[in-house]
């Protein structure tokens, strides 16, 4: 009998990065990732699908701890819910959605980073050229931005905690690239 393939994520096996109680750096937990192109009114019936109520500002997260949804664009949404749950997920949305809309999962081509510690910020703005401050960069916004090549989507979780969503193709480069940032700034 052949065995069956498994998704392997391009950071299983990296053991997560820490420095001190002021920095880490680990994989985040796989997840369903799923992008909704439409109009407003089609993300009111999405919210309802999906069991959470997505953002109508523009780059803003909406979560419960378990389902979160960015709005990246004027008619652009990246939900994230648990692993295994695009299904249900899709299938939730899709069945409360009666207008044009495009639905994707794109569960294969994403992962996500965290990033979190008193230098979190700090080390983000190594490659990211945004005004991470708390003022300018409050808790609560996702922006789709650059880590210095990679395009990344960036939520602020908390004070010091930080999501990335990037393109599983360069998760490796971009933790490198977070391993080297992380060295200049804890000595």
């Amino acid at each position: 009998m052949a065995d069956i393939a498994t998704r392997r994520d391009p950071l299983d096996g990296v053991a997560p990065l820490t420095a001190r109680s002021r920095l880490t750096i680990e994989a985040a937990p796989r997840g369903a990732r799923l992008v909704l192109r439409g109009p407003d009114s089609a993300a009111v019936a999405a919210g309802q699908g999906f069991g959470l109520a997505l953002p109508e500002r523009l780059n803003t997260a909406s979560t419960d701890g378990t389902r979160t949804a960015f709005k990246l664009g004027p008619d652009e949404w990246l939900l994230l819910a648990p692993e295994n749950g695009e299904a249900e997920a899709y299938g939730a949305i899709e069945g409360a959605v009666d207008e044009p809309h495009s639905l994707v999962d794109v569960s294969p081509r994403n992962v996500g980073i965290l990033v979190s510690g008193s230098l979190a910020a700090d080390v983000l703005n190594f490659g990211v050229m945004l005004d991470l401050d708390l003022k300018a960069f409050p808790i609560g916004t996702a922006t789709r931005t650059l880590f210095v090549k990679a395009e990344i989507v960036l939520w602020r979780k908390g004070l010091n905690d930080f999501h990335i969503e990037v393109w599983r193709s360069f998760a490796e480069y971009l933790h490198g690239q977070l391993e080297q940032a992380a060295r200049e700034y804890v000595k």
